[in-house]
């Protein structure tokens, strides 16, 4: 198992701070992990993200509400999503009613490449934790937020 202050050969000023680095430091290994793991799919964990959440949703969402239920809230939200349509993955919807309001549904090719994608990667993140510490682990997470 990794060891921050060895890995990034440092000391610290005391247990928060080491926490805090060690959050940073986590969250970047796990999106070199993310970026690795979907360059194989040709998309990138943000856009794995919208695919989730469209196909979740079962019926075709605002770009707004696409944006508030991302993990990783990007202000690069609309060019994913334009990447996405160019691969058809997602399809754009103008409203009848209001030209200003467009939904984002999700294709049966985004579908269909979810189904492609396995279910390896959290498992392989998480592989040195047992189901109760990784329970410990969020909790504690969300207690800091």
């Amino acid at each position: 198992m990794g060891d921050l202050a060895k890995d990034i050969n440092s000391k610290f000023k005391n247990n928060r701070v080491k926490a805090l680095l060690n959050i940073i430091y986590t969250a970047n290994w796990i999106s070199s992990c993310q970026n690795e793991f979907f360059k194989g799919f040709g998309i990138s964990p943000q856009q794995y993200n919208i695919l989730r959440i469209l196909r979740g949703a079962g019926e075709p969402l605002k770009v707004q509400t696409i944006k508030d239920r991302m993990l990783e809230r990007s202000p690069n939200a609309t060019r994913l999503m334009d990447k996405l349509c160019a691969k058809n993955f997602i399809e754009r919807l103008p409203s009848e009613h209001d030209r200003r309001v467009v939904k984002i549904v999700i294709t049966n090719e985004g579908k269909a490449l979810l189904e492609s994608i396995p279910n390896t990667l959290n498992k392989e993140l998480l592989k040195n934790l047992s189901e109760e510490e990784a329970e410990q682990l969020s909790n504690l997470l969300d207690k800091m937020r």
